[in-house]
């Protein structure tokens, strides 16, 4: 583990703010408090591997990990092979005195450097200000606006994802084809001021992606309960990201990890499957793989679960520049259940910051694999997808998380399921 992995762990566990992070007493009355050491448990581990890239370290270690949980929970489970881009090095961004560092946008075209004038999205190296969002994809609006600086002649393009942080915000990409055929980095906002500056006076800048640019193997990992009945339960977790993914992922794989070991134990009428996902950054690949290829057919299925990004991640208090931690969950989660559910979540959910306004399916309004999962033609279904401050950060830490918001998902999760399944 590294140093800045356990320097945030003290700073975090060492304050008051997770034990005095409180949810409200009418969702945590059903809770147990074991349930919240097991979900500090699981957030603690899954943080401690770091960074979470599909195939990269990180990834595979969160992936033998939960392979072994899911063993010791009488699963029986395997592994499901894919292919990711990847880059090994840094990306920077320098003009005169100022020098930045950048997060080089996958798929990542390298170059040693190119030095050119500054514009705001105009030719030479392209300055992309974002309006204020929270970004998490390339494809879309990011995309066309790229394009329409390269059309301008930019030889290359640097984006500025302006949100609530002020930090770069990794963009998603598509598995299998390059967006872009020019180099595109992301620069935090926070960074940005000088050289928005420069490239008013047309300023000569360099943008330098020296590093390694590949395909590596990543996997899905997969667990079955085979108990012989007519149909499926499944539940579907992303566990790859772009960093280490505290609120954006950990709180889905808490939670996800929590109700494979209720449906491990619960007598419920179904066979169970179980599914943690890699490839996430780059448009879902590993749940469109695992769909494709392995998952029970939508004929075959009772219900479908999905545990996506910002399931319990902390709410933040915002004054200006400064973000100070709330106890609370951040309300940009989003609760979306086939209409035969609606009744059931709404009880189930009721209190919880964002999830208490449940909406009925569509895979129109929904994002990540939940789009992925209902397209395909699942029904019924229920989901989670969202976007906290942090999402897609570097610094989306252990700050970032309340393991007292974790199990109150759970919970509601699981009396939804029972009662879908009449159990």
């Amino acid at each position: 583990m590294s140093e800045q992995v356990r320097a945030s762990r003290r700073a975090v566990l060492g304050a008051p703010l997770l034990a005095a992070g409180a949810v409200t007493a009418a969702a945590a009355a059903p809770v147990a408090a074991a349930d919240e050491a097991e979900a500090r448990r699981i957030l603690e581990r899954y943080y401690g591997y770091g960074v979470k890239a599909s195939g990269g370290p990180g990834d595979t270690a969160a992936g033998e990990w939960l392979e072994g949980e899911l063993k010791a929970l009488g699963y029986v489970t395997a592994r499901h092979v894919i292919e990711t881009p990847a880059y090994d090095g840094e990306a920077t961004l320098t003009c005169g005195a100022a020098k930045a560092d950048l997060i080089p946008q996958a798929h990542v075209r390298t170059t040693p450097g190119v030095t050119a004038p500054l514009s705001l999205e105009g030719a030479g190296i392209s300055l992309l200000v974002l309006p204020y969002a929270r970004w998490s994809t390339a494809k879309g609006e990011v995309a066309r606006r790229v394009n329409a600086c390269f059309a301008k002649g930019a030889q290359a393009v640097v984006i500025v994802t302006t949100g609530p942080t002020g930090e770069a915000l990794a963009l998603n990409a598509p598995v299998d084809a390059p967006l872009f055929d020019r180099p595109v980095a992301v620069l935090a906002p926070k960074a940005a001021e000088p050289f928005v500056q420069a490239a008013a006076r047309g300023e000569t800048a360099t943008i330098a992606i020296p590093g390694r640019s590949y395909r590596r193997p990543a996997f899905n990992v997969t667990g079955r309960l085979d108990r012989k009945a007519a149909k499926w339960l499944v539940i579907s977790t992303p566990r790859s990201g772009w960093f280490t993914c505290a609120g954006e992922r950990g709180t889905g794989v808490a939670a996800w990890l929590m109700l494979a070991k209720w449906a491990a134990t619960a007598k419920l009428p179904v066979n169970v499957a179980v599914i943690a996902t890699t490839g996430h950054e780059y448009e879902y690949a590993g749940g469109e793989a695992f769909i494709h290829a392995l998952a029970p057919k939508p004929g075959e299925t009772a219900l479908w679960a999905h545990l996506g990004a910002n399931v319990a991640a902390r709410d933040w208090h915002e004054r200006g520049p400064l973000l100070s931690p709330l106890p609370s969950a951040d309300p940009q989660r989003f609760l979306l259940v086939s209409p035969p559910l609606l009744e059931a979540s709404q009880a189930a959910f009721k209190g919880q910051p964002g999830l208490e306004q449940v909406y009925p399916t569509d895979p129109q309004h929904a994002a990540g694999e939940l789009a992925s999962i209902m397209t395909a033609g699942y029904e019924p279904v229920m989901g989670i997808f969202g976007s906290h401050r942090y999402h897609h950060a570097r610094n989306d830490d252990l700050r970032c998380v309340e393991p007292a918001l974790v199990p109150p998902v759970a919970a509601a999760f699981a009396r939804v399921m029972a009662r879908a399944l009449k159990a």
